[in-house]
């Protein structure tokens, strides 16, 4: 089949957050859709979400469908993804205080209703957490074979006054990891393919918009994001490329547990590359990184935060590994390495 042929059809990694993913909604979303008139933060930014002036705050949007396969693993299930992801889209705006969330669910003829019991207790759980009530919804059935079980969109709706974009990064910045990497995307792929192995790995999937509110009144936080499909390279690297800054990471400072190294080097894949679903990147004005790094430490989701890496002029759009012994490009990821994974 010819190059041309190939580029006629959708692969999966066109869903996996990297460079193909961004390509595609690029060339056939962004280009048209941005066109139409609208007067705010809309999808040219390729933001975690939109952001509309209301009255004296920001009105953020964001939407989210959820395919994960299998639907629960180890840490959480579908539910709780779906309303943990939508959550901290908003938050990586500065939307901590949710006011509602929509729910619409596909189903597959013959889905067991326990399960489908089990994920909507698992959905309430989290918006307890979360404060985040889910207020409206919809509901479809389709033929057996026609989906795979079960299929989550929701939307979300939060208020901030402070809008915190993707793309402020400024030379001198540091850049903050709230905890360690790689435990979701290892941690589905570990149960997907029955892999055993010594040590605990659970995913991380969790609401992150207690930990952030504290920071989002302040000037401290410069950009934000949370590093799902493609991992903490990804994000990195569309925060680098719409910031115009280069990004030196301490290889030695990046939190990683010995679960996710080991199933990591079991696999020959890279922790960087792997998705979260409970983690923040920030990037922090040097002189108030102390500050921050105390008040995310004192939350139990952000006690293992880290500095780790610094924001330069050079190179913009690039993501340089120190390892210690030399320095290494981190190449952005085509797609990410486990499909299905959110």
């Amino acid at each position: 089949m010819t190059t041309a042929l190939l580029e006629q059809r959708v692969t999966l990694k066109q869903g996996g957050g990297g460079r193909a993913m961004r390509g595609l909604i690029e060339k056939l979303f962004v280009h048209d859709f941005a066109a139409l008139p609208f007067d705010g933060v809309g999808v040219a930014a390729m933001d975690d979400g939109a952001a509309i002036r209301f009255g004296d705050e920001w009105l953020v949007l964001t939407t989210d469908s959820h395919v994960i396969h299998p639907i629960f693993f180890p840490g959480g299930d579908i539910g709780r993804l779906s309303i943990c992801g939508t959550v901290n889209d908003l938050a990586m705006m500065g939307a901590t205080r949710v006011v509602g969330l929509t729910c619409g669910v596909i189903l597959e003829e013959g889905f067991p209703i326990d399960s489908l019991e089990a994920i909507q207790r698992s959905m309430v759980a989290a918006c307890r957490e979360a404060s985040a009530p889910v207020i409206t919804g919809d509901t479809k059935v389709m033929g057996r074979g026609e989906i795979d079980g079960i299929v989550i969109n929701t939307a979300g709706i939060g208020l901030t006054r402070n809008l915190i974009r993707d793309n402020g990064l400024k030379p001198g910045d540091r850049i903050i990891v709230t905890g360690f990497i790689g435990e979701h995307g290892l941690a589905v792929m570990a149960k997907r393919h029955g892999i055993e192995f010594e040590g605990d790995l659970t995913s991380d999937v969790a609401p992150l918009n207690s930990l952030i509110a504290p920071l989002v009144a302040t000037t401290t936080i410069t950009a934000m994001k949370d590093p799902t499909r493609g991992g903490v390279a990804s994000a990195l690297h569309e925060m680098a490329s719409k910031s115009g800054v280069g990004i030196i990471l301490d290889e030695s400072a990046i939190p990683v547990t010995p679960a996710v190294r080991s199933i990591g080097e079991m696999l020959g894949i890279d922790p960087l590359h792997v998705a979260n679903e409970g983690k923040a990147l920030l990037g922090v004005r040097e002189a108030d990184v102390d500050d921050v790094l105390a008040v995310l430490r004192s939350n139990l989701l952000g006690r293992n935060a880290a500095v780790i890496g610094t924001c330069v002029s050079e190179r913009p759009g690039s993501i340089i590994l120190d390892t210690g012994f030399g320095r290494r490009l981190v190449a952005e990821p085509d797609g990410e390495p486990l499909p299905r994974i959110c």
